[in-house]
């Protein structure tokens, strides 16, 4: 069970740290993004923002080690991916590069339910409930 548990953890940090060459420049941004980041201060916002999701992606792959992290790590992935398709289908009409990024955080959002239901589950059979 630990392994499956930390297998998805896994997938969805590597989800997590797929925009982290965003940090490198405009150009790699672009690439990810299908969009152009001519404004200095937007280049800034998405550079950090690739950043943050790297962090989030070491944080999500160590707790695949850690069974103490799991919760925070799987609750924390959920925020990320959960926010990011309501903001996508409020604001509506993203190109085909977002659009695969949606379909990245679906997959996410399964593999974290997963892991949070094998995690309940192993608890419960743990704890005799």
């Amino acid at each position: 069970m630990d392994k499956i548990i930390g297998a998805l953890l896994i997938l969805v940090g590597i989800i997590h740290l797929l925009p982290v060459t965003g940090v490198m420049g405009v150009d790699r941004l672009t690439t990810l993004y299908g969009i152009s980041f001519g404004d200095p201060n937007l280049e800034i916002l998405m550079r950090h923002r690739a950043l943050l999701f790297g962090l989030l992606g070491v944080l999500l792959i160590y707790a695949a080690f850690q069974p103490t992290l799991q919760w925070l790590a799987i609750v924390a992935g959920m925020i990320s991916v959960v926010s990011f398709i309501v903001l996508a289908l409020a604001v509506g009409d993203y190109n085909l590069s977002l659009r695969k990024v949606v379909i990245a955080d679906i997959v996410a959002i399964v593999a974290l339910l997963a892991a949070g239901l094998l995690k309940l589950l192993y608890l419960n059979k743990d704890t005799g409930l």
